[in-house]
């Protein structure tokens, strides 16, 4: 099993949920974030006064799959969420030990299923 984890732009969360979804990977976590990378500070307008602002918001999708699936989420989250921009994002891939499904006790595979 992998955990996939993709920081992106929150305005690509639809077309990568509905991207992920057409490829039978229907179940993902968001959360929103907000960090720093290569893409440099911005300004801001704020109550009439410009405000330089280093972090950037964005949106993280972790998805748990199985190993047949890696390829799979990965070239839809590509797809989905890349403009070719400098700022598009990152994709982080783990190993997985074990899954437990808490209602049923399933372990594994099965339990992400």
């Amino acid at each position: 099993m992998k955990k996939v984890e993709a920081i992106i732009r929150p305005s690509k969360l639809k077309a990568i949920q509905k991207g992920l979804k057409n490829v039978d990977i229907p179940c993902i976590t968001v959360i929103p974030v907000s960090g720093t990378g290569l893409q440099k500070s911005y300004t801001k307008m704020y109550r009439g006064t410009e405000q330089s602002l280093a972090l950037q918001n964005r949106t993280m999708i972790i998805c748990v799959i199985s190993d047949e699936n890696l390829e799979k989420c990965v070239d839809t989250i590509l797809e989905f969420g890349s403009d070719g921009q400098v700022g598009d994002g990152k994709i982080f891939i783990y190993d997985v030990q074990d899954a437990i499904r808490l209602s049923t006790k399933v372990r594994g595979d099965q339990a992400i299923v």
